[in-house]
């Protein structure tokens, strides 16, 4: 729970890296939530608690997968290739996967050798 409220807290920070733990404990719980709204929604026939949810987390979540790219050492604007029909997803899926740079690189020092405040 921390490392979704970690994100939320940097809500707008798209520089940095994010560790693969902080972004996936992220879409978790943020899965989590989206889908007991949505159920809620169903119960009471209304979806807007979970629209307002949803653009709610609209900016945290990209800029926690900004922060993820970084920590592989692309540039944020990878994201845009999810857009692209049926690859896209998958790549920007490997991306999310894999382990980010033991060194520091452009965006920033490894977080995980960073003292943890969450």
């Amino acid at each position: 729970m921390n490392w979704y409220l970690g994100v939320l807290k940097n809500y707008a920070g798209f520089s940095g890296r994010a560790r693969r733990k902080e972004y996936w404990m992220f879409v978790l719980f943020n899965a989590i939530v989206a889908v007991v709204l949505a159920g809620l929604g169903v119960a009471i026939e209304s979806q807007i608690p979970y629209g307002i949810y949803i653009l709610a987390t609209l900016v945290p979540s990209l800029a926690v997968i900004v922060r993820r790219l970084h920590d592989t050492g692309r540039s944020g604007w990878w994201f845009l290739i999810a857009f692209v029909p049926l690859v896209g997803g998958i790549v920007l899926l490997v991306f999310t996967c894999i382990e980010g740079a033991r060194e520091a690189n452009e965006y920033g020092a490894n977080p995980k050798l960073a003292p943890q405040g969450v």
